[in-house]
């Protein structure tokens, strides 16, 4: 019997509400308190920003099975996502500060920046459990932008949580200049490639 639901194996109020959008009803399935859910999203090395993206969404797919398996859930398609902010190779996580957010966005000012976001489904086709993963990448031109523009924002408590110090849904529109790509994508749940997933798991 096909499932009704997804789990979604993210924090993200943005990704439960682009689920919502594609009419998808979901359960989350968050990190337990013993999980050291950040250190999955370390940068190892000299990993280009693709590679990184799509190796942390792996990661956090494999993490949100076995929490699956553990808690002995309904069995139900798992989803998880990563996304990251890259200029040239340079990759932009969270920012750990105001100092940290404001370096970020002094740095993206001015400049075109790539928005990568890998999604990931895992599901159960007989005994068989199936891994699928996609990458959407999207280009987000930034305005130039003043010390003042930038302090405001900050103050704002946006850039917290969010790959690049910014969220293309919040008051950092005003700062950005042209997109090409996916929207959703820089939102961090990239819908096009989602309902793909979804429909390659026999859920939609």
């Amino acid at each position: 019997m096909k499932p009704s639901f997804i789990y979604l194996a993210s924090q993200s109020p943005r990704r439960a509400e682009l689920l919502a959008q594609l009419g998808v009803s979901h359960r989350l399935l968050l990190a337990d308190a013993d999980e050291d859910a950040e250190s999955l999203e370390a940068i190892q090395g000299r990993e280009s920003p693709t590679a990184y993206v799509q190796r942390v969404t792996k990661l956090k797919l494999e993490a949100a099975a076995q929490r699956a398996k553990r808690r002995g859930l309904l069995d139900a398609p798992i989803v998880c996502a990563d996304t990251t902010v890259a200029l040239g190779r340079t990759i932009y996580g969270k920012p750990e500060s105001p100092a940290d957010a404001a370096r970020m966005l002094m740095d993206l000012s001015g400049k075109t920046h790539r928005v990568l976001t890998a999604v990931g489904v895992t599901h159960v086709a007989g005994k068989k459990r199936i891994n699928d993963f996609a990458l959407s990448e999207s280009r987000v031109t930034f305005a130039s932008l003043s010390q003042a523009d930038i302090a405001a924002y900050i103050a704002t408590g946006e850039p917290f949580g969010k790959a690049g110090g910014y969220g293309v849904q919040g008051q950092a529109a005003a700062f950005i200049a042209k997109i090409s790509g996916s929207y959703s994508g820089i939102m961090g749940l990239p819908l096009h490639e989602m309902a793909a997933l979804l429909k390659a798991a026999q859920f939609l």
